[in-house]
């Protein structure tokens, strides 16, 4: 039982979306943080709170970051973060979970599910007690108010399908760790 940080040396959240139905856009969000009360040996009674800088998303070309950065996407002046914090954690099999929460795009929230596994824990005096995750998702960026598309010759530009895929190592923060034992005890 312990307060836990995301490692962001050894984080990824990523996604895809299908462009005019044929190729699939890769991206990825560089400045992502976490901070979780994670329960290795009871995860159903662990929660985490997840918040990405907007403006740090890349795609591999400058000009489509822009336009994603703009109003007609993620409207990074006005909707800075993006924000996801876990309303449960439910056992799906061995190391595996499904983590339920709120996902807040532009000011809009709503219930998302992804698919945990766990990769493994990792005591280190030198690296500290961390825990490693992968997840998935799909979302609708309609849900979240990204509703601008266009029609090239009878397709879609941008899908409405977005793809998540989430890599993380989460660190146990000692400090904190022992302040809530403490405090528990009292």
């Amino acid at each position: 039982m312990g307060i836990w940080q995301l490692d962001p040396y050894h984080t990824q959240v990523e996604f895809t979306a299908k462009h005019l139905g044929m190729m699939t856009v890769r991206g990825h969000f560089a400045d992502v943080t976490a901070t979780g009360d994670i329960h290795p040996e009871q995860p159903e009674s662990s929660s985490v709170s997840v918040t990405i800088l907007a403006a740090s998303i890349r795609t591999n070309h400058e000009i489509r970051d822009k336009d994603v950065r703009g109003s007609n996407f993620l409207d990074v002046e006005n909707f800075p973060t993006i924000t996801f914090t876990s309303t449960s954690v439910v056992a799906a099999g061995q190391d595996k979970y499904t983590l339920a929460g709120d996902l807040t795009i532009r000011d809009q929230t709503k219930p998302v599910s992804l698919s945990v596994t766990r990769y493994g824990e990792f005591n280190d005096p030198m690296m500290g007690h961390r825990i490693a995750y992968g997840a998935t998702a799909q979302i609708n960026r309609k849900d979240f108010g990204l509703t601008f598309n266009m029609m090239l010759d009878g397709r879609w530009v941008v899908s409405d399908e977005i793809n998540i895929f989430i890599e993380g190592e989460l660190v146990e923060q000692q400090e904190a760790s022992q302040e809530a034992t403490e405090a528990a005890a009292s």
